[in-house]
């Protein structure tokens, strides 16, 4: 009696094919859809942070929210030289998640009067940001890594440890100083 064998370790498509690119594949297209949705994101983002940086109050923050300025701009860089490395021209699609979290931010700034509650705020805001990167960052390396791009992924897991790195940042400050400020406020 012949059974049919199922393996949990199915190969994907990409080793299938012998490693082959899948240019015209829908799967491709969804990368290269996300890809550009991340783009627009943190090109968006790079006009945003300067203002979260003026608005807060605390140093700490102010100084973190700049460094990441720097490595956004950094990221702006590393997403172009992905669309390169895919033979692709670096492409921007509105990202309605990022716009939206970024409206958030605004509207608390201008609600807010400058105080640790708005740092506390702006901390929330920023960390929403970087979960949306954290989860498009590492989704987009896993689809690299089954479709072959290796080196795309490369790029890409250094996004996702720099986003990583700073939401962690962000809870260093949040827990050491900044709550406990904006609860005596």
């Amino acid at each position: 009696m012949a059974t049919k064998k199922t393996s949990p370790g199915k190969t994907s498509a990409a080793k299938k094919n012998g490693g082959e690119k899948m240019e015209n594949s829908k799967f491709h297209k969804l990368f290269m859809d996300e890809l550009k949705d991340i783009y627009w994101a943190e090109k968006h983002l790079v006009k945003a942070l300067p203002k979260m940086q003026k608005a807060a109050t605390s140093e700490e923050l102010a100084s973190a929210i700049g460094d990441h300025l720097a490595t956004t701009k950094g990221h702006v860089t590393r997403i172009e030289e992905i669309f390169g490395m895919l033979g692709a021209k670096a492409t921007a699609k509105k990202c309605e998640a990022m716009e939206g979290l970024v409206m958030e931010a605004q509207e608390l700034m201008e609600e807010e009067e400058e105080s640790a509650v708005l740092d506390a705020g702006l901390i929330i805001a920023a960390q929403k940001v970087e979960h949306y990167e954290i989860a498009t960052y590492g989704s987009l390396r896993t689809l690299a890594n089954i479709m072959g791009h290796t080196d795309v992924a490369h790029l890409l897991e250094q996004t996702l440890a720099e986003e990583k790195e700073a939401d962690s940042l962000l809870t260093q400050i949040a827990e050491s100083t900044v709550n406990e400020e904006a609860l005596s406020e």
